[in-house]
């Protein structure tokens, strides 16, 4: 009954409700996760723009551990999603209890480096002493508690992969509203709580993820849960973390790519000013803001077409494809108005400081000029995924952040100076659309021509 129940969803329902219902509640908390971003930076920018700056370069070390995270919650939802289009529950319900045990392994390996490395990591990144010290302090705490992050993350893609996006919807409201309450009360010391300047913005982040993280344990293993998850019942199957991997691994190495990305942007940026640093991560966290509901809109697309694409409908995915497309471009097509006319405003959130507001002004409306472009590019990164082809949207990920974005910010810095660096990103994106769109066509003609065989 529980699969028929699935079938239905997914595999007869209407495509753009059905997309919608889907993907409103996770497009709700990733909107939701994007403000608690944007509200813990202001609240860290408060503190000093020192401050800020140090969280711009503790960034790209939270990508890594994000990207971990993200990358393997891909493979499985996507390898969920395809084993219940078979009719294979029980294969679903062990691929789910193999990412529990990945949960717990990556929990201890972070910790440990949290615990002995977090200077060292930080110091990578600049000589600056109070930047070392405040991002230190910051990023030890956030690694430390990292197994508060694993465990939510991927338990909310064992339940995308079902088709369930409400009670992931639930989870992230719970963790971003929490930590949007209780980080002025651990920065500030607020009604008694001690004051912990940029330490207590992790603190908050943890606990946060602590007490979502305990609801959605319940979920899993409750009758919410359509998978039946009996940890004492497990049996390790390497095919399954192969199977897991061979999408996630990409989609994991694109998150490393985007740290890598950030860490060689900030080093470029640090030699024009550390307000420049400051600058970029403003951008950075208002920009997910725009493309966080994008992502939430891809948790509820993923699941119906991995499922058509294992029940061999391609009339429905290309009906889920094109909306996707359509819908992602006027999410970001949005952000690029905003933008463009509040640009000044959105930094002054953060921050009233006179060179922070010129360099963050130009940032934005320089880097916003390729938002109409993007919203299509994610929908077609997941796109492969969900037809379990990794390895192109790792591909043109590296093409886009390494091979033309750094070398670009850097000679538009010569040429130009650090005006010119904005322009790097426009520029990027343009080839990444152009070379993705190609490919993307090429690889769904193929797949539907084999459907048809």
């Amino acid at each position: 009954m529980e699969q028929t129940a699935v079938s239905d969803r997914l595999g007869n329902e209407a495509i753009v409700p059905l997309l919608f219902r889907l993907s409103i509640p996770s497009i709700i908390a990733m909107a939701v996760q994007a403000l608690y971003n944007i509200v813990d930076s202001i609240y860290v920018g408060r503190i000093s723009k020192q401050a800020l700056s140090a969280l711009s370069l503790a960034f790209p070390v939270q990508l890594i551990v994000i990207g971990t995270a993200v990358g393997t919650g891909v493979g499985v939802s996507s390898l969920i999603s395809r084993l219940l289009g078979k009719g294979d529950k029980k294969r679903a319900t062990n691929a789910a209890e193999h990412v529990m045990l990945i949960a717990v392994i990556y929990g201890i390996v972070v910790a440990f480096v949290g615990v002995f490395f977090s200077h060292e990591i930080i110091a990578a990144f600049t000589e600056d002493k109070e930047l070392i010290q405040m991002g230190s302090e910051y990023i030890s705490i956030i690694l430390m508690g990292s197994f508060a992050l694993f465990f939510p993350m991927l338990a909310d893609n064992i339940l995308r992969g079902q088709g369930n996006t409400f009670i992931p919807m639930i989870t992230m409201l719970i963790g971003s509203i929490l930590n949007v309450i209780l980080d002025p009360l651990f920065i500030f010391g607020l009604w008694g709580f001690p004051r912990w300047g940029i330490k207590g913005a992790a603190f908050a982040t943890v606990l946060s993820r602590i007490i979502s993280g305990s609801f959605m344990m319940f979920i899993l293993f409750s009758e919410k849960n359509d998978l039946d998850i009996n940890i004492k019942n497990f049996k390790f199957d390497f095919s399954i973390i192969k199977s897991i991997y061979q999408v996630g691994f990409p989609a994991m190495v694109m998150q490393f790519l985007a740290s890598f990305m950030v860490a060689g942007m900030n080093k470029i940026l640090v030699s024009y000013s550390t307000t420049a640093i400051a600058a970029a991560g403003i951008y950075f966290k208002l920009q997910s803001f725009v493309f966080m509901p994008v992502f939430g809109l891809n948790h509820g697309f993923m699941p119906i077409l991995g499922y058509n694409y294992g029940h061999r409908n391609p009339d429905r995915m290309k009906k889920a494809i094109k909306a996707a497309f359509v819908i992602g471009f006027a999410f970001t097509f949005a952000g690029f108005i905003v933008f463009q006319v509040f640009a000044e405003q959105l930094v002054r959130m953060f921050n009233d400081d006179a060179e922070l507001i010129k360099i963050g002004v130009k940032a934005l409306k320089t880097i916003s000029l390729a938002f109409p472009i993007i919203g299509p590019a994610i929908v077609a990164g997941t796109t492969f995924q969900a037809l379990g082809r990794g390895l192109p949207s790792l591909l043109l990920s590296f093409l886009r952040q390494i091979i033309v974005l750094l070398p670009a910010m850097y000679v538009l810095g010569i040429y130009f100076g650090l005006d010119g660096v904005w322009y790097a990103f426009p520029l990027s994106e343009i080839v990444n659309a152009v070379i993705g769109g190609i490919w993307l066509v090429v690889v769904l003609k193929q797949t539907f021509d084999d459907m048809r065989m």
